[in-house]
């Protein structure tokens, strides 16, 4: 036997009613991608109101929404004040090869705290990765890097040799090391492969960038090549997910809608 009709549809992932929480993190994720890409320019975020008619909800959602970006330590209420942006993560276009410093030199001074710089016997997945063979040695450089002062990310690379050991006398601190690589050699570099994942940080690497252990780190891998193919450049970095956003602009292949 069916049971009576209540004359409601049923709740099915279209028409369930959205909980608060929802509409808040909603508004956070938006505020913090406009907060990314320096929407708010005087350096505070729009008062309550603003905010409630803007996002079409209501004042506890606004202020549940900001205290998801207080906890993460991007706003701080000050009072007579309003909502102060205390830190701005900054864009890394991943649509060009390009350093840190060519990207961020114009946000602040990039400096390089060098911690390893020397000749290797690899691992067996970085040589295989740079064509190194059995025996072979490659370049190892480790630097903590800072954005006005601040540790920004922790970048471990693999050299061919004969690429990094020119590389060891020069400016590790002061220079990125494409632009290095690409004045010794007096040509361009390639292309690269970028492989990247979110972790939850080990407390070694998070003491180093300055954040409780655990917090979000990006991970990624690059494989950079000359223009020939040789690859010459393996990096491992390990970015702070608060202080850096990745952005790129993306075009859908041919083919037609399924």
């Amino acid at each position: 036997m069916n049971p009576p009709s209540t004359g409601q549809a049923p709740q099915t992932p279209r028409n369930r009613q959205r909980t608060r929480a929802d509409r808040a993190r909603q508004v956070a994720e938006v505020l913090r991608r406009q907060i990314a890409s320096g929407s708010f320019t005087s350096g505070m975020l729009p008062d309550e109101r603003t905010l409630i008619a803007d996002f079409a909800v209501s004042r506890n959602t606004v202020r549940e929404a900001l205290g998801v970006l207080r906890g993460e330590g991007v706003v701080e209420r000050r009072q007579g004040v309003g909502t102060v942006i205390v830190r701005r993560p900054f864009e890394h276009t991943l649509e060009r090869l390009t350093g840190l410093a060519e990207t961020l030199g114009t946000h602040g001074e990039v400096v390089n705290q060098v911690r390893v710089a020397g000749l290797v016997r690899p691992p067996g997945d970085v040589a295989r990765k740079l064509d190194v063979p059995v025996g072979g040695r490659v370049v190892h450089i480790e630097r903590l890097r800072l954005l006005d002062g601040v540790p920004l990310s922790l970048d471990l690379t693999y050299l061919a040799a004969d690429i990094g050991e020119p590389l060891l006398t020069a400016d590790l601190a002061g220079r990125d090391l494409f632009g290095l690589i690409e004045q010794s050699i007096g040509a361009r570099l390639g292309s690269a492969s970028v492989t990247m994942h979110a972790v939850g940080g080990d407390p070694h690497t998070c003491a180093l960038l300055d954040i409780p252990a655990g917090s979000a780190l990006f991970t990624v891998e690059r494989l950079t090549r000359l223009p020939d193919g040789r690859p010459v450049d393996l990096e491992f970095l390990r970015i702070r997910g608060d202080r850096l956003a990745f952005r790129a602009e993306l075009v859908r292949a041919g083919g037609g809608a399924r």
